[in-house]
């Protein structure tokens, strides 16, 4: 089930959100709907992402795999021109370095999609209808936690606490 409160303030909003997270609720409970960007203070609704590791391995292996692909090929069809190494690192380096910025930017376009739901169902909920200057808080709650999280919104100022 899931509940709606619709607020005016970013800071009720805020209050609204510390009150859910000290009743137990975490972040993927709660979700924020607005017509335009709400910026919260640092722990307010924070969601850690992992798209700094994704992308750093991504570039890594990408690397990695190029120069054993590269390394292969030149040992696998060796042709010798004027003495020169079968597998030279510093005149392949432009081809590991290009295909690890390409690892990177596909695993942080991907990863984008994946964190922002895109890509999975996160929320089977339908998005609120958000009026201009409203900012919309969607609690995921059971039954039980009804009459909790309704009490939660208009204590911290909800102007309207309706079910989705």
């Amino acid at each position: 089930m899931y509940l709606k409160g619709e607020f005016r303030e970013k800071e009720a909003a805020a209050r609204a959100i510390l009150d859910l997270k000290a009743q137990g609720f975490g972040p993927d409970a709660l979700d924020v709907f607005s017509n335009e960007p709400v910026e919260f203070a640092a722990g307010i609704l924070d969601r850690p992402s992992r798209m700094s590791l994704v992308v750093v391995a991504s570039a890594l292996t990408f690397c990695l795999l190029t120069i054993l692909f590269v390394r292969f090929t030149q040992y696998n069809y060796p042709l010798v021109t004027g003495g020169m190494p079968l597998f030279s690192f510093w005149s392949t380096g432009v081809v590991f370095y290009e295909l690890a910025m390409l690892g990177a930017i596909l695993s942080s376009f991907i990863w984008f999609l994946w964190e922002s739901g895109l890509i999975r169902r996160k929320n089977p909920a339908p998005v609120p209808n958000v009026e201009p200057g409203v900012i919309c808080l969607r609690v995921h709650c059971t039954g039980e936690q009804e009459e909790i999280v309704s009490q939660q919104l208009a204590e911290a100022g909800a102007i309207e606490v309706a079910k989705l």
